[in-house]
């Protein structure tokens, strides 16, 4: 076991490799009552073409999702009760590149663990179980193809991509989930469930050395195939934007709006994968955030209301900035973003500072939060990059490089989704 020690943030991390290639992570946290642990491995929706020691795989759309909830099926029974019994509380999500699967508990540590590593570690799918879950997943789609904030967001991807298969729901589509096969679950489960593509973080008031212990032991009892050679395929995708605006009616109070930005800063590792996401949300808060004059002019004006915001997500294979909300008027919203991004010169020191110091608090503030710290750090693993080497790099950031990093922002770049009622 290692011992990496933040002196800094004031925290030590316990962290351990397992014989099957399983990380583990323990951040004990003195005086804490709950416990957050989660079990995440790296395959998420857009893992939708995959080549296994050579052998190239296609699976249909929303498989990583659609594996995600039949985990929580077992042929005794539902895991929910089982955690609720031990009086925990558990629940999964899937994003475009992680599943994660997590507990929550102020007792029954160990065993609660233990529980949540057997139940991602023995799948059960059935013919049966599989066409009910089908079902299922149909309803749940068709309710978020109801929902106007996530279709803007899916439009405005579709706006800015080609091919890149972040423009396909995560949940897939009706007829792409009807595709769906007990084989081809167990073939990605196979794939992509193996203990070396995966990390257990938990978080707590907790004996970092138990914890360990108890995972070890649980671990050899278990026999696990020859970890697979796993490359995933993406098609090539074009620098341009698909197309410069996406707009649909729905049945709305108010239009949306989002305006969007592709940015080429891809395959970016370590710390300046956390440097370039730094620099921008830093930009975005300077420029659009609620303490900047732009936020107070279109607050005055009645075009924006506390639904305004934006964000900058970025992975291996893609990059994205995203600016809106809902909107009286989205084409004066739009015009007025392009304006303000487009004719921004750059900051003063001040104000860059100011803006620098209240990130590093809000960093601060979120190291007590279990969830933030559990569901983050996987996410930065995955990127080889780590969590609480955020502090150290913001304060690295200069005025200089966010005043460069306007530049990530062109019209030739920009797409735009719009609701209207």
């Amino acid at each position: 076991m290692k011992k990496i020690i933040f002196e800094q943030l004031d925290e030590t991390l316990f962290t351990d490799r397992l014989d099957n290639g399983l990380q583990v992570y323990v951040l004990p946290k003195k005086g804490f009552q709950k416990t957050y642990a989660t079990f995440t491995t790296r395959y998420g929706s857009i893992d939708r073409e995959f080549k296994v020691n050579g052998q190239l795989i296609k699976v249909p759309d929303g498989i990583a999702h659609f594996l995600e909830h039949k985990m929580f099926e077992e042929e005794e029974g539902d895991i929910f009760h089982t955690f609720a019994i031990q009086g925990a509380q558990t629940n999964a999500f899937t994003s475009f590149d992680r599943t994660t699967y997590l507990f929550s508990s102020t007792e029954n540590i160990e065993k609660n663990l233990e529980t949540l590593i057997d139940f991602v570690q023995r799948p059960y799918f059935t013919d049966e179980n599989v066409e009910k879950e089908k079902g299922i997943i149909a309803q749940e789609i068709r309710m978020y193809d109801d929902n106007p904030d996530w279709r803007l967001y899916f439009g405005l991807l579709r706006a800015l991509y080609h091919t890149h298969p972040i423009r396909i729901d995560i949940a897939g589509t009706v007829e792409s989930i009807h595709q769906i096969t007990k084989e081809q679950l167990y073939t990605c489960y196979e794939t992509f469930y193996h203990p070396s593509n995966m990390v257990l973080f938990v978080v707590g008031g907790v004996d970092p050395h138990k914890i360990i212990e108890v995972v070890k032991t649980n671990q050899a009892k278990k026999k696990f195939k020859k970890a697979p050679d796993i490359e995933r395929v993406h098609p090539e995708e074009p620098e341009a934007i698909h197309q410069p605006q996406n707009e649909i009616h729905l049945p709305v109070a108010m239009p949306k709006v989002l305006v969007g930005f592709k940015h080429k800063n891809l395959g970016l590792q370590g710390k300046e994968f956390i440097k370039k996401e730094l620099e921008m949300q830093l930009l975005l808060e300077l420029l659009l955030g609620n303490g900047s004059n732009f936020y107070h002019h279109l607050i005055s004006q009645g075009l924006i209301d506390e639904d305004f915001g934006f964000e900058f997500q970025i992975e291996q294979n893609y990059a994205f900035s995203l600016i809106g909300g809902n909107t009286k008027d989205p084409d004066d919203l739009v015009n007025q973003i392009q304006d303000v991004i487009f004719h921004t010169k750059g900051f003063d020191e001040q104000l860059f500072q100011r803006s620098k110091k209240k990130k590093m608090g809000d960093f601060l503030r979120k190291l007590n939060v279990p969830e933030f710290i559990a569901n983050q750090f996987s996410r930065y693993l995955f990127n080889e990059s780590n969590l609480f080497e955020i502090l150290p790099v913001l304060e690295e950031i200069t005025v200089e490089g966010i005043n460069k990093t306007l530049e990530d922002f062109t019209e030739k770049n920009m797409a735009i989704s719009i609701v209207r009622p």
